[in-house]
């Protein structure tokens, strides 16, 4: 069956997520002050994405909310016993700066341009709508998808088959004829293959490996891959 549909991750597929958390960070840190216990603002970064990645696992196992997960981020990157109202103070302050840092990857709205007028397109991420929504809307492309799904409002994440499947029957395919796009190779290519999706892992550091998955280095590269179609033939070699 023909690919009708293109199923998108946002951040650090469309959205430079990593450059801008760390801009934000950075900014947040010089404002703030450096928490006690970092030697350096890039030691102070890497605990904050230890953190982050430890606490969405908290939140995606139902272990948390939303809003604890990023309290809880708060309180183990500062060290200090923080309220609820503190901890989220402190999380808003560092947003200003994150969100002055946001910006697309070069190749992200012209491969949304060329693909439009052959494949319908949404969104299926790990985080919240509320978030998502307004980070596509602020950076001029929210028009482009039809339909924004998010963890949060699914109750479930990829790389869960429920939740390739809920963006599926949003745009009310099956999930062969979609295809989803994402930087994380089991996550994201490797979770769509397994709910019957086709799945696309976009490597953009070059890491190469992963030789079951069809790979992509650059979004340029994508809609050749999508027009070739009969399910990529063997895994892809670009880049």
């Amino acid at each position: 069956m023909p690919i009708r549909a293109v199923l998108w991750d946002i951040d650090d597929t469309i959205f430079d997520y990593a450059r801008a958390d760390r801009a934000g960070m950075q900014q947040h840190l010089e404002a703030e002050g450096l928490a006690d216990g970092y030697d350096s603002v890039d030691q102070a970064l890497g605990r904050w994405r230890e953190l982050t990645a430890q606490h969405w696992e908290r939140f995606s196992a139902g272990e948390t909310d939303w809003q604890g997960q990023r309290r809880d981020r708060v309180r183990a990157f500062t060290g200090q016993v923080l309220g609820d109202d503190d901890a989220d103070a402190w999380f808003d302050r560092y947003v200003v700066h994150y969100e002055a840092a946001w910006t697309l990857f070069p190749d992200a709205v012209p491969a949304l341009d060329e693909l439009a007028g052959d494949y319908r397109q949404a969104v299926l991420s790990n985080s919240s709508l509320l978030n998502q929504d307004r980070k596509l809307r602020v950076l001029g492309v929210r028009d482009r998808f039809e339909a924004v799904l998010c963890a949060v409002e699914l109750g479930v994440s990829k790389p869960a088959v429920k939740a390739f499947h809920a963006a599926c029957e949003a745009l009310a395919l099956p999930p062969e004829e979609v295809a989803y796009v994402g930087d994380q190779p089991d996550i994201d290519a490797g979770g769509a293959v397994a709910a019957g999706l086709v799945g696309v892992w976009l490597d953009r550091g070059g890491l190469g490996g992963r030789p079951e998955l069809s790979r992509i280095t650059g979004l340029d590269q994508l809609p050749a891959l999508l027009r070739a179609d009969t399910r990529f033939g063997a895994p892809s070699t670009f880049g």
